[in-house]
């Protein structure tokens, strides 16, 4: 995680920085070797259904999710999600800061990166919401959403998506 904090914005903002460029083929090469050896989580689970409703790519839809989805996963996680801020270079805190820093460091990165939200990225309020209940299902049953801290646990990820205020609008 470490390898992608300071490049992703470099590449970002110039394209042009090899040196950025390769640090994020390395980091990328990386990640898809740790996804290899493990499973994807709720954000991705949520993302499959928003692609296939409204045609937004999966990484741009697993960005616009990732903020949200991490701030509700982290109470379950706590240390982990602190030790992955300490990676970013976000916190040297004890965990619950270190957890929180990272929350706002994701939610700073899609900011600085220009994610989108949902409704600025054309999705209808009323379609979002209308198919909500069907892209909870999808969700449910790729698969993914069991493998993140926060499970079900009376929540599933249509009653998730309001407290994740990616409703087109907010």
């Amino acid at each position: 995680m470490g390898l992608s904090a300071s490049p992703l914005r470099r590449v970002y903002a110039d394209g042009r920085d090899i040196e950025a460029r390769e640090a994020m083929l390395l980091a990328a090469t990386q990640a898809g070797l740790a996804f290899s050896n493990s499973s994807v989580a709720l954000v991705h689970g949520m993302s499959r259904p928003i692609g296939a409703h409204f045609h937004v790519a999966h990484d741009l839809s697993n960005a616009m999710l990732f903020p949200a989805v991490t701030a509700f996963s982290v109470p379950a996680a706590e240390s982990r999600y602190a030790d992955c801020a300490r990676a970013l270079g976000a916190a040297t805190d004890g965990d619950p800061l270190a957890a929180d820093r990272l929350v706002k460091a994701v939610r700073a990165l899609c900011k600085d990166l220009e994610v989108p939200t949902p409704r600025a990225h054309g999705i209808d309020k009323h379609e979002w919401f209308r198919l909500s209940p069907f892209m909870a299902e999808q969700a449910l049953a790729s698969g993914s959403p069991a493998n993140n801290p926060v499970t079900d646990r009376g929540r599933d990820p249509g009653s998730l998506r309001p407290d994740l205020r990616l409703t087109p609008g907010e």
